[in-house]
Order: C-alpha cells, then structure tokens, then sequence
C-alpha cells in the first residue's frame, strides 16, 4: 500500500482527502463522522460574528441526465456563536489527534479583530488556519470574503496581521471571481502565507423558473446571485491551481478546491501542483462514504504506478503547462475511424461537416455497406469528431512523423524579427 500521508506546509495529514469549509463541516458531529469514514482533514465551517441564513439557499444544474453536474448556495458562514464552535473543534480534535482540523476565519479587514479571533481558534489547539477571502455572497456585501480577496493589496495586509500573532500554519482560501487569480496569489505570499487554497465558489445563478418566473433558489420571490461549484467547475479550478503552481512568485504548497468527486480527480489536482484537495459537493451528493472508495482508488493508482508515497506525484504535471505560444506548430494528429467499431450514427461526420473542417466522408465498402472516413490531409486533428462519438474505441487520434522540426509561436515571432531586422539593415 502507498503512503497517502500528506506535509502541507507543515500541517500532517494521514490521507490527501479533507473536507472543505462548507455544510458538511458545520458541526463536531458531522467532522466527527467524517473522520470515521476515513476523511483525513476538515475545515470548520467558516468562523466569525454568527450570521442569519435564509431559506431557501441550495440549488442545483443537472444536465442529460446528470444529477447536480453543478452545485449553487447563497449560504453564508457559521450561524452557531463562536465559542459553541470551539467546544466541539477542542472535543473533536482530543478525540481524533491524528486527523487534521482546520479553522476557516472571516472577519472585517481590522487587525485588531483578526487577532482576537486568531487567538481564540488557536487556543484549542487546532492544526492550521485557513482565511475565507472568497466568499462570493452575502458577506462580500459587508466589507469581507471575495470583496476582500478581489484586492491584492487587502488579502496581502490581512493575512501579514494574521501572521504577526498566529502560531499554526496559515492558508489563504482565493477567490475565483477575479481576473487573474495569480495576482492575489502572489499577494498573499508577500502578506506571509504559508499555503493557499482555490477555488472557492463562483458568481452564479442556477436558474430561472420560467412559469412563476422566479430566481432559483428563492427566498420569498426575490433571489441574489450564489457561488457555484460541483463537478461543472472542475476545469476552471485546475486551470487556476496549475496557473499558480507554476508561477515562481508563488512558492508555496496548494490545497486544492473545485469539482473534485473521485480518486481520479484527486490525482489531476496532485499532478497539477495542489499537495491535497478539499471536497465538498460530492460529499454533499453522496454522503461521506465516498471517501472509502477515493482512498482505494488512490491506492491502487499509486501501487500501479510503482509510486511509494502520494507526495511523490505532486506538480509532476506543471512542466508540461505552459502558455499558447509555446506549443509546437508543426505537430500533427488526425482522425482514424474504425468502422469495425463504429455503428454508423454519423455524429461525427455531421459534427465535422457542420462546425468544423468537412474531412469526413460518407462511402460505401465493397460489399455495398456504408462507412465513414477521415480525409487525412485535410483534417487538422481538433478531436471534435472523437469528442461527439458515442462509442469508445470507434475513433483514434493517431499522432503523425513530424515532417518539419519543432516550431512555436514565439520562436516563429522571434525569427521573423530577426528577418525584420537583417531586412532593414540591407535597406539602409
């Protein structure tokens, strides 16, 4: 068996596998089944004053078929007072020392009141500290969560006063609803952070009732945007976590959050630079069991793969992220249709006629029965064709001998000026 055992800026963890900052850790009872599913680490539920929630405050996106391919809240943090929290975190960790526990904080941007807090919290004697900068409802409206974190220069004096007093580890939790996550990124790292976390929730609304006409969620026919996450945004978070992961102002582990329901999942986040994961709509979805199986599929991954410890594949995948101009130009792929495999639904052809490049042709084999073929020298390998097939194996994206050494973008814009110049000195 692998070792899942995890070192994220110093705080342990017995899996990579923790709860995120959400519903299902709002309570000791709830941390304290989670852990005897298997969980290895939760953030509290957010901590600050006690606010009122509204009701009605979940909805969800299904999608052919799909229960919850996405997930919205105009939930906001914990409702219960402080020090009702703290018992049972205090109670929670005495009666699970090996397993992690984080506190999630939101405060106003006053240093005096994230000191307080900062020290109450680490008074009964939890492992880390994670600050709420990207809550994108409710309390953005009052002064704190992503209204914070959507400015550098506050998540960057926020988390230096939460440094000056704090003894544990502190993670800052990002928000995505910015246009370069990188940006507050490199901001907290400057403030002191020792990790960070994304994403949290994205601006959203679920949907409209189209007979009462009615936002969804609504609370008594008025409805406000929400934060949206589930499976539908896993790729916007592993964008933003590989973006940060390889950017050499960012020298600090990740935690990554967005859309992650399965071992699979755990370990793109991994490769692509996050040190553990945090979950919460699969949880919600399925209950907290699904862990068991996360951990035996990341087990056997590991045990297949000849690799010893999970901490051994962390960022593997962020050399091979890099920007548009320096992917090659002269690489090839086309598309091979394998009509033994194929049961003539022509999705592809019509997909590949109607929105792409028309270098699927309809033809009849020599025994008179229809099939399908790539033109090769006109298709330009945009996998569209194999994305739309319905049957796996039916169509192959086939890599072809490179007829022309490798070029990118930039190399060919950078050759170009040298021509430009060479061109100009001739002139003159």
């Amino acid at each position: 068996m692998a070792d899942l055992r995890i070192n994220l800026a110093g705080i342990q963890s017995p899996n990579p596998f923790w709860l995120a900052s959400a519903p299902p850790t709002n309570s000791g009872y709830q941390v304290q089944r989670a852990f005897e599913a298997g969980w290895g680490g939760a953030v509290w539920k957010t901590l600050g004053e006690p606010i009122l929630n509204v009701s009605s405050r979940f909805a969800a996106v299904s999608f052919n078929g799909q229960r919850v391919a996405g997930f919205n809240n105009i939930e906001l943090i914990t409702d219960r007072p402080l020090e009702v929290n703290l018992k049972e975190i205090a109670e929670t960790k005495k009666k699970f020392p090996n397993h992690t526990i984080i506190a999630s904080l939101m405060v106003e941007p006053k240093q005096e009141k994230w000191h307080e807090i900062v020290k109450k919290v680490e008074a009964i004697g939890v492992d880390g500290l994670e600050l709420n900068f990207g809550c994108p409802h409710g309390m953005a409206e009052r002064g704190m969560g992503s209204a914070s974190g959507q400015v550098p220069e506050l998540v960057e004096k926020q988390t230096y006063w939460v440094k000056e007093v704090a003894k544990t580890p502190v993670i800052v939790k990002l928000t995505p609803n910015i246009t370069d996550i990188t940006v507050t990124a490199e901001a907290a790292t400057r403030g002191g952070a020792d990790a960070i976390s994304m994403i949290n929730t994205i601006n959203s609304l679920a949907g409209v009732d189209i007979d009462t006409w009615n936002t969804i969620p609504h609370v008594a026919g008025k409805g406000a945007h929400g934060g949206y996450c589930g499976p539908a945004v896993k790729p916007i978070a592993l964008n933003m976590v590989g973006e940060c992961a390889r950017n050499p102002h960012i020298n600090v582990p990740i935690s990554g959050i967005g859309g992650i329901s399965s071992w699979r999942d755990t370990v793109e986040f991994l490769l692509m630079g996050a040190t553990g994961v945090q979950v919460c709509t699969a949880a919600m979805h399925h209950g907290f069991r699904i862990v068991e199986d996360m951990i035996e599929g990341l087990n056997n991954y590991l045990d297949d793969k000849g690799i010893a410890s999970v901490m051994d594949i962390v960022g593997k995948s962020v050399p091979k992220y890099s920007d548009w101009g320096n992917l090659d130009l002269n690489y090839k792929i086309v598309a091979r249709i394998n009509n033994d495999i194929c049961i003539n639904c022509n999705k592809c052809h019509i997909a590949c006629e109607d929105t792409s490049h028309q270098c699927i042709d309809m033809l009849k084999a020599a025994n008179g029965e229809s099939i399908l073929q790539v033109r090769e020298e006109d298709c330009v390998g945009c996998n569209l064709c194999s994305i739309v097939c319905p049957v796996d194996g039916a169509i192959d994206m086939v890599e072809l001998p490179n007829e022309l050494p490798p070029m990118t973008w930039n190399e060919r814009q950078a050759a170009l000026g040298t021509m430009a110049c060479d061109a100009d000195i001739i002139k003159r």
